[in-house]
């Protein structure tokens, strides 16, 4: 099994970082490969960059479906390109809020996303919202540049441990999910620290895309995910 993970920022640093957190967790026989787009933003905090990432997340794809990748997991907090790069996979394709939110359903009741920096809380709950649990789940943010990760994310653990505990006070959360790629290193402090479990969405959907692969199950192509209207190839060529 071939599963790429496509962080769609142009910072190689976070997708040698993503990769190699999705790794640790891979069955045997799971080849993780990982890619950013050549062009496009150093970081994703703005609805501009999110949308010039998205564009990036399309052109991985297309080189993964050249490749002969089985599904895809899109490393960024708003899922960024995953229509998209839905009707133009062979395979599944997982973003990771998606994944994180649902694996969260089935561990607690109630639970928070601690995201950054505030503005991109409209990321979050758009998706959010696709998933229909907005009544069980809320949406914090800590001050910081997703750039600020880059080198030192375990500086980050001060700031999300104090949002995690005014969630767990103010929100009632019995589950913390971290809202950005990058931060797999301080699940293990914080579940330490909060005593509930602590979702990394990047961990959880390459664990979701094995289970689909594994179990043949694929993008429905019937309407919404069918290739594209102009139909053109996705294995084939360049974005048009």
């Amino acid at each position: 099994m071939r599963i790429k993970v496509i962080n769609p920022n142009t910072t190689a640093a976070f997708t040698h970082r993503v990769r190699a957190a999705a790794e640790r967790v891979a069955a045997p026989g799971t080849s993780v490969l990982a890619g950013n787009p050549a062009q496009g933003a150093a970081s994703i905090e703005s609805h501009a960059e999110e949308t010039l990432g998205a564009l990036g997340v399309m052109a991985e794809v297309q080189a993964g479906e050249r490749d002969g990748i089985d599904g895809y997991v899109v490393a960024c907090f708003g899922d960024t390109g995953v229509h998209a790069a839905r009707e133009i996979a062979r395979g599944p394709v997982v973003g990771m809020t998606e994944a994180a939110l649902y694996f969260a359903a089935t561990l607690a009741h109630s639970f928070t996303i601690v995201t950054l920096p505030p503005r991109t809380r409209a990321h979050s709950l758009r998706v959010l919202h696709e998933t229909g649990l907005t009544h069980r789940c809320t949406v914090r943010a800590v001050d910081v540049a997703v750039l600020d990760l880059e080198h030192e994310a375990e500086a980050m653990l001060p700031a999300l441990l104090a949002e995690a505990r005014l969630a767990l006070d103010a929100d009632h959360a019995e589950a913390l999910i971290l809202g950005c790629a990058g931060l797999s290193d301080l699940v293990a402090p914080l579940e330490q620290s909060l005593g509930i479990p602590v979702i990394d969405g990047v961990l959880v959907g390459l664990k979701m895309v094995e289970g689909l692969v594994a179990t043949g199950l694929r993008t429905s192509k019937r309407s919404t995910y069918a290739t594209p209207p102009s139909g053109w190839d996705a294995a084939k060529g360049d974005l048009p």
